[in-house]
């Protein structure tokens, strides 16, 4: 019994087809998509290692690396939809790599930033509030599979702003 995924999406593509294919391979989040339950999850956890790298940068360089992921991640999904032959798999996780660095943009680094970041932007990525459930039906393509995980993680990075401002994190 294996915790990865044996087949991919309507087109049946192998785990080592897309750990092989430069495009899959970081729409699946270094491979963290291939995960039988909560791709997502562990797509997110895939994103610490990337924010702690980004965040030793200065805030210009931040958030210049985390527009490109997002940007970016609009063709990495988009493609990957395409080759997987299904819009929005579960498994394409690049977008909560890049919700999860808008969730800490701007958020000064402590651990405990980094794991009520990472509460926040599962929550409101799982639960979809609105507007985020209705533009998540209403927008298609590698857009769409980015946009609802970037408005959770403004969402998540909204709340995690207001928590250190109160003084409930430090």
């Amino acid at each position: 019994m294996s915790i990865f995924l044996d087949a991919v999406g309507k087109n049946k593509l192998t785990p080592k087809q897309i750990l092989s294919d430069p495009a899959l391979f970081l729409a699946f989040g270094f491979g963290s998509g291939l995960a039988k339950k909560a791709p997502g999850t562990f797509g997110t956890v895939a994103a610490i290692p990337l924010y702690a790298l980004f965040v030793q940068a200065d805030v210009l360089i931040y958030s210049l690396l985390t527009i490109s992921v997002a940007v970016v991640g609009v063709w990495i999904c988009g493609v990957a939809a395409e080759k997987l032959g299904e819009h929005d798999f579960g498994g394409i996780v690049w977008d909560e790599i890049a919700g999860f660095l808008i969730a800490m943009w701007l958020v000064p680094f402590t651990w405990q930033a980094v794991l009520w970041g990472f509460v926040l932007f599962r929550l409101f990525d799982i639960l979809k509030p609105w507007p985020i459930r209705a533009i998540d039906r209403q927008v298609h393509g590698g857009l769409g599979i980015m946009l609802d995980d970037i408005l959770a993680g403004l969402f998540a990075a909204v709340l995690l702003r207001m928590m250190f401002q109160w003084g409930w994190l430090t």
